[in-house]
């Protein structure tokens, strides 16, 4: 009986194996086929972690590498993680060579699609937008994560060219990137994670007409989005009116341009900052038929830097569009208050100092010129006196020695008659 159970588990148990060895090869084997319809496609290949980037095969045998690849292909690639974008692929079997993961191992996502808003077709300098962006795939949402988190969707301003495609690339104009996508739930994102992408964009452009791109900045999606746009002029002016005296205010106005806000429709909030970073909130707004927001500033007089910037809410007059524009940082200082009597005595104590420095000093110099005379003058008599004795004995030495050579016993010779 006991032998009998034996080989029917064993029965079980082989086909069970084979089922998973043949599993395993299909895994490890790493082939993908590509359909003629598909004309763009991404790979999300998962990797063992460490380890090296994944060689991409295509049908017909041509290697792609993660440093070596055509200008249709982009590939994003981090630790464990390869993502892979090709535009108008090669249709047919496609091959991932690379210590891919069995568990999710490669995922294949085509036909995505990149879907913006229209960009409202008048901007204003200064204004800050709202802008989102989606990714589908066959008209869906894209839900996958590891993708979307990566994306990292970039608005760029390019000034308007004609015929810029015909340019050599060093006539081109260069992008000036604005903003970035994210879908984190934070800034003016509304919810994380649900697939709709965010970008605060700040127009912090010269007037005049731009092509605005959104791209991948990474590269893990390749096709860019491109709108043109008007940048005017921004619709208001503002005029600071600083304080000169302690016990006013610093004075603001905000006004609308004609035909460009509507009246009633402009609502402002100012922050001071002093110089110790203490930060200070003002609000007001216009009345229901102005187009000036004029309101006072309280006026802090701590000596030193004074900064003041400002959000201003208004609608657009034509569109009704809703408007954010940014009144730009500004700055000015505050001098020490000057007391007078105080000014004076410290005045006086210093030029009393000075003075008592400069006596000082000149008995110092009058002392060491003195001392420098004195010594002068004890060199000058020791070298005279020590030269007096060389000449004295120089003499005594010619006496003494004529006095030898003479005869002490001779007698002059008697003078002739």
């Amino acid at each position: 009986m006991l032998r009998i159970l034996l080989l029917l588990l064993c029965m079980l148990v082989s086909p069970l194996s084979r089922s998973e060895t043949e599993s395993s090869v299909s895994l490890l084997d790493n082939r993908f086929r590509v359909d003629p319809t598909i004309e763009q496609i991404s790979f999300v290949i998962y990797r063992k972690k460490p380890s090296k980037a994944v060689v991409l095969v295509r049908p017909d045998g041509k290697k792609y590498y993660a440093w070596d690849y055509p200008d249709n292909v982009s590939w994003y690639e981090e630790n464990g993680l390869d993502i892979i974008s090709i535009d108008k692929p090669m249709p047919g079997p496609w091959q991932a060579i690379g210590k891919i993961t069995p568990k999710n191992n490669i995922i294949l996502l085509s036909n995505l699609e990149l879907r913006v808003d229209e960009f409202p077709s008048r901007l204003f300098e200064g204004e800050r937008l709202k802008f989102t962006a989606r990714l589908l795939q066959d008209g869906k949402p894209l839900v996958l994560q590891d993708f979307l988190e990566r994306v990292r969707l970039q608005v760029a301003f390019l000034p308007y060219v004609e015929n810029e495609e015909v340019l050599a690339e060093a006539l081109q104009p260069e992008p000036i990137m604005l903003g970035s996508f994210m879908d984190d739930g934070e800034g003016l994102d509304e919810y994380p994670g649900d697939g709709i992408f965010t970008a605060e964009v700040p127009v912090d452009v010269d007037p005049g007409k731009y092509r605005t791109r959104i791209v991948s900045g990474n590269g893990v999606f390749l096709r860019a989005v491109e709108q043109t746009s008007l940048v005017y002029p921004s619709p208001m002016t503002v005029t600071f009116v600083r304080a000169r005296d302690e016990e006013k205010q610093h004075r603001l106005m905000v006004t609308g341009e004609q035909g460009m806000l509507m009246p009633g429709s402009i609502a402002v909030t100012v922050t001071q900052t002093n110089p110790q970073e203490e930060q200070r909130v003002t609000q007001s707004s216009s009345d229901k038929d102005s187009l000036t927001a004029d309101f006072m500033l309280p006026a802090d007089e701590a000596p030193g830097k004074h900064t003041w910037k400002g959000t201003v809410f208004a609608t657009e007059a034509g569109t009704k569009r809703p408007l954010i524009l940014t009144i730009p940082e500004s700055s000015f200082s505050v001098m020490r208050k000057l007391d007078v009597e105080k000014s004076t005595a410290e005045y006086h104590r210093i030029q009393e100092e000075q003075k008592r420095a400069l006596e000082l000093a000149r008995i110092k110099r009058e002392r060491d010129e003195a001392i420098q005379s004195g010594m002068l003058t004890i060199i000058i008599g020791n070298v005279v006196v020590i030269l007096l004795g060389l000449v004295i004995w120089f003499v005594i030495s010619k006496l003494r020695i004529r006095k030898v050579e003479k005869p002490e016993m001779q007698l002059d010779a008697p003078p002739k008659n």
